[in-house]
């Protein structure tokens, strides 16, 4: 023991758990894609080790082991990374609600997306999101759910899955084709790259 009246002793932070576990969820609320423990603990300014704790009690609640009811959702470890999801055994009420219980007016984004498809197709969702400059994740779910839009086949070296709209579309817009489509709209970010490639698929 030192007599240096000038000698200090670091004190370990104290983390207020309960805090860091409602950040959290904040956060995980709208990542579309599993978050590692680090980039959650950079997101809510939390130590890893406090962040880990905060994740183990969030699953424990959720899943019923804290005294309360187990939730209808779950977080979830997939690789290597967590996020919310819906339980399974929910999977097909939820697909219900989004096929056919959602409001049928589609938003400015999921339209964007649908443009995109259409014009590009076949197009992986990775591409649409480069012509967007957007994450189109959410958008591209919404829109095969509500079977506007289906996967055709998954890309031989990357595994990526093409994309191509369905005849429902044609039915919803009122034309026999895709030749039918107007020209894209000017306004659309990419419109250019998007007419481009459609002109060269109409040509091979």
């Amino acid at each position: 023991m030192t007599n240096d009246p000038t000698a200090t002793t670091e004190v370990e932070p104290v983390v207020d758990t309960t805090d860091v576990a409602r950040r959290l969820e904040a956060i995980l609320l709208i990542v579309e894609e599993p978050q590692s423990l680090v980039s959650l603990a950079a997101a809510v300014s939390a130590p890893v080790p406090a962040v880990r704790q905060a994740v183990e009690a969030l699953v424990d609640d959720y899943d019923g082991r804290s005294g309360g009811p187990v939730r209808g959702f779950e977080l979830r470890e997939v690789g290597g990374g967590w996020r919310l999801y819906v339980r399974e055994e929910l999977d097909d009420l939820v697909s219900e609600y989004v096929g056919g219980q959602a409001p049928s007016r589609l938003s400015q984004a999921a339209l964007e997306t649908l443009a995109v498809i259409a014009y590009k197709q076949p197009v992986t969702r990775s591409q649409v999101a480069s012509i967007r400059a957007v994450n189109v994740d959410s958008v591209v779910r919404t829109l095969l759910a509500r079977g506007l839009i289906t996967e055709l086949f998954a890309d031989a070296e990357t595994g990526a899955i093409n994309y191509g709209t369905t005849d429902a579309l044609l039915t919803h817009l009122g034309i026999n084709s895709l030749d039918e489509l107007p020209h894209i709209s000017p306004l659309l970010d990419g419109a250019d790259e998007v007419a481009e490639g459609a002109e060269e698929g109409g040509r091979r």
